[in-house]
């Protein structure tokens, strides 16, 4: 049994929605997003066990997007914070479907993203395409609809 060639999701086929004000903006600009939430652990030690064990007590979220600089909307943001100290959380939806895989769509939520580092403005005279790699946190995420189980091939 295997995974069949068309099952496995084309990158390009996603979109994704940025939500700031219960206002959605389509994110034309986005070439790539990479979000993770990561477990906080304790180490614990006990009587009749030599080795150290672990305790899951939290996670964080953290993640990292490339963008064509095409907007200026996270520089507005980030003006925003800078000039007034106003932070203005948001959520991004990214939605995975790839019409050619029998997997279908899957929609997940982050939630509550704030921005680490902005590009505040840039050049480059030698680059066909000018783009700007952005990190942010969150906090929240809701997984709105998952992957069905796959066909799998003999």
């Amino acid at each position: 049994m295997f995974l069949k060639a068309n099952d496995v999701i084309s990158g390009g086929e996603a979109t994704a929605y940025l939500t700031i004000d219960k206002k959605n903006e389509l994110m034309f600009y986005a070439t790539s997003l990479i979000a993770t939430a990561k477990k906080e652990k304790v180490s614990i030690k006990t009587l009749g066990h030599r080795g150290t064990q672990y305790k899951t007590n939290g996670w964080s979220g953290q993640g990292k997007m490339k963008i064509y600089y095409a907007t200026s909307r996270f520089r507005e943001l980030m003006a925003e914070y800078i000039s007034n100290g106003v932070e203005t959380p948001f959520s991004i939806m990214v939605t995975n479907n790839d019409p050619t895989s029998s997997l279908g769509k899957e929609e997940v939520i982050l939630k509550n993203v704030t921005l680490d580092s902005v590009v505040m403005t840039a050049f480059d005279v030698s680059a066909n395409t000018l783009t700007e790699e952005l990190s942010f946190t969150f906090d929240d995420v809701e997984i709105i609809s998952k992957f069905n189980t796959p066909n799998l091939g003999n």
